[in-house]
């Protein structure tokens, strides 16, 4: 194979390969929410109502399209800068969302479904998918039995800080 032909290959096979950073179409994490606002023109942006080291903003938006299932989204900011964003949607289209996270993100770092037993009452099935790249992370998590699916998308130690109160 010729040197051209073999860097049209590579450059070919780059293109086809996930975004490199999580995002939700389009945004992704270290946005500006002046993009977030572009991409979500109904996005609703405010201080939190609580200080934290996570984030200083947020960006609701209540009716979007995500991986073709209808969902509601939260970013959070710091500093002009996208930190995390959670998307809730409805366990029934789990399917089609985790189809669409395996193009978008390529393969998970693992996936499984737990069954968490409880004394008396039903046991409980949890799934989960799991990407992470350095700093970054998502996790697909759906009680089985509930309505209500969820991805969180996360830079550094936000999960563990957003809620601690300064």
């Amino acid at each position: 194979m010729s040197g051209k032909r073999r860097l049209s290959l590579i450059f070919l096979l780059a293109l086809a390969q996930p975004a490199l950073a999580y995002d939700a179409n389009g945004v992704a994490l270290g946005a500006r929410e002046l993009d977030v606002k572009k991409a979500f023109p109904s996005a609703h942006c405010k201080p939190l109502e609580w200080k934290s080291d996570a984030a200083e903003r947020r960006c609701d938006d209540g009716k979007i399209s995500f991986g073709g299932a209808q969902a509601k989204i939260t970013f959070y900011l710091k500093a002009d800068a996208v930190q995390a964003f959670d998307v809730r949607f409805d366990t029934k289209d789990l399917e089609r969302v985790k189809a669409h996270l395996r193009a978008r993100y390529g393969p998970p770092l693992s996936e499984a479904t737990e069954l968490i037993a409880r004394r008396d009452r039903e046991d409980r099935k949890v799934f989960k998918m799991r990407w992470e790249k350095s700093a970054d992370r998502a996790v697909l998590t759906a009680q089985l039995e509930r309505k209500r699916a969820g991805l969180e998308v996360s830079r550094g130690k936000f999960d563990t800080e957003i809620y601690r109160v300064k």
